[in-house]
């Protein structure tokens, strides 16, 4: 019998490396007795299934522009949470992150992302934070104009954009969970 256990990522950031999901395989008896050798097999990470309410999208990593941000963000997968209406970023969803520090700094940063361009704010002036546009965009807070990491892309689904944002506004808040897509 064959387990696979996904083990966190020992993340260094020094130069750029794929963000990668790494399992461990282990071939045991059916009294869990280890048998042969144990293989780590490290999947990289491209591209993200994201689903929001009844909407679904593909999203690429911009890993050569913002490898950190993707990096530690695969170490958060599956991510499940919950996208809300901005209020100060146009036409955006967002899903508020509190406090959470992820000790990432700007990279590939803006304030005006294009439709389908996901940013993570890692905090300061604002709380933590990633940003969902779905139409004209300025990333803003109380505090005034921010810039976040620019991450992941939408590749399939941006059709749907403009009805996300519709639903977000007419019926609230919606389920979001970010998965890797194995495909």
């Amino acid at each position: 019998m064959k387990k696979a256990y996904r083990e966190r990522n020992h993340l260094r950031f020094s130069s750029y490396k794929p963000a990668l999901i790494r399992f461990i395989v282990i071939s045991s008896d059916e009294q869990g007795h280890i048998h042969g050798p144990i293989i780590v097999v490290e999947i990289p990470v491209e591209f993200l299934k994201i689903t929001a309410g009844p909407f679904n999208f593909t999203a690429r990593m911009e890993q050569k522009l913002a490898p950190k941000t993707c990096a530690w963000f695969v170490e958060l997968l599956p991510f499940e949470n919950r996208l809300i209406h901005g209020r100060w970023s146009g036409e955006a969803g967002w899903i508020p992150l509190g406090d959470f520090n992820s000790g990432i700094e700007f990279e590939n940063h803006t304030s005006y992302p294009s439709p389908g361009e996901l940013l993570f704010y890692p905090g300061g002036y604002s709380e933590t934070e990633i940003l969902f546009p779905y139409g004209g965009s300025r990333f803003a807070s109380k505090m005034g104009q921010l810039a976040g990491n620019h991450f992941l892309t939408i590749t399939q689904g941006q059709d749907q954009l403009q009805e996300m944002g519709e639903m977000l506004l007419s019926e609230g808040a919606q389920p979001i969970i970010f998965t890797a897509d194995k495909s």
